[in-house]
Order: structure tokens, then sequence, then C-alpha cells
């Protein structure tokens, strides 16, 4: 049943073979990607191919709803590697828009484990019920909720230790918080970057 994704394979690697016959050699001696990516695990949502990257160049832990929880060991073990051992220059927190993690937190079914996982969103759609209430399509209100947990995450990341012990040596370092749009193909820069203390300080604010 697999036979078509092998063959895909393939094909993919004689692509790559054909336009650069040293890419698969280089890409084994090493690893030294800038950038790490957290995001969804949507299948509609594929990290290299949105911002043009090649293997090697963007390392990427995904889950649903592009969380970034203090608690899991998961995600914590890519941030340190990251960070400490690859020397990561950016982490990009990027949600999407129509994000069905988002919606399933706040809709008010039941779905088991899952519910655990998304109980941070409902914490972010507490906090800002206001504003969200405020608006009147479910469809914007969600986005909006799906920007709003970037934000959130974005906190996260840059409140954890490995990162601040990064910026008290002197690493650079930056966090961002980015939305995927499935409607354009386009990234929209939440504009909630923190490279430092200051900056963390001023997003919570």
């Amino acid at each position: 049943m697999l036979d078509e994704l092998k063959q895909n394979n393939r094909d993919w690697s004689a692509r790559k073979v054909a336009a650069d016959p040293g890419f698969f050699q280089r890409l084994e001696g090493q690893q030294a990607p800038e950038y790490l990516w957290i995001g969804c695990s949507d299948s509609r949502v594929p990290a290299n191919e949105i911002v043009g990257l090649d293997p090697g160049e963007l390392f990427v832990h995904r889950n649903v709803a592009n969380l970034a929880p203090p608690q899991d060991a998961n995600y914590l073990s890519v941030l340190q590697f990251a960070v400490d051992v690859l020397k990561i220059k950016h982490v990009m927190v990027v949600g999407h828009y129509g994000c069905g993690g988002v919606a399933a937190a706040v809709d008010g079914q039941r779905r088991g484990l899952v519910d655990h996982w998304l109980h941070p969103i409902r914490e972010v759609a507490h906090d800002h019920r206001h504003e969200l209430d405020a608006i009147g399509a479910e469809a914007e209100r969600l986005n909006r909720l799906c920007e709003l947990n970037v934000i959130r995450q974005v906190r996260n990341v840059a409140s954890d230790v490995f990162v601040q012990d990064a910026w008290a040596r002197g690493q650079s370092l930056c966090v961002h918080g980015w939305v995927y749009s499935l409607h354009t193909g386009l990234v929209n820069d939440l504009g909630v970057t923190v490279g430092g203390l200051q900056d963390l300080d001023r997003l919570a604010r």
C-alpha cells in the first residue's frame, strides 16, 4: 500500500542528486540549522516548504495546536538540544488560522486525552474572554484565539530557563510568533519577537 510513497522517495532523492550531487554527503556530515520551528501537527502546514528551506536547515518540533508547555519533556528536550547543542539563532512559534486543535479546545465537546493537552488554550481564551466575546463571527474569533495562543507560547519559550541561560551567556537568540494562512500560504508575523529579558517584560505587559 505504500509503494507510491516509496517511489516518491526515490524520485525525490534522484532530483536532489541531479541538482546537487553532493547534497546528501553534506547533509550526512553535519546538522547546523539556525532555526527551530515549533508548529502544529496539521498535515496542511509543511514547515520546510512554507519557508523554502532544505533538510538540515530547519529543526522542527510539532504537536497539536503548536503548544510549548513548560511541563512537557518532549518539547523541553527539543528546545534544550536546539539552544544548547545546535546553537540555533531563531525560534519560530507558528500557529495557523483555522486550527482544529484551537477550535476543539473551546467547543465544549469531550474527546479524551487531547482535552488535557489543549487545556492551556482554554486558559488563554478565559484570560482574553472580553476581547474574544466582542468578535461576532465565530471564524474570526477562533482566528484571533489562534493568534493569542501563539503569543502565549512565545512567552512560554522566552520564559524558559534554557533560553534565559542562553541570553545570560550572550548567545544571540530570538523567539518569534507567526500564524500561517491556509488560504493564502503566507505567514503573518505577529510582531511579538523576544530577543532578551526586556522584550519579554514588554510582552508580558
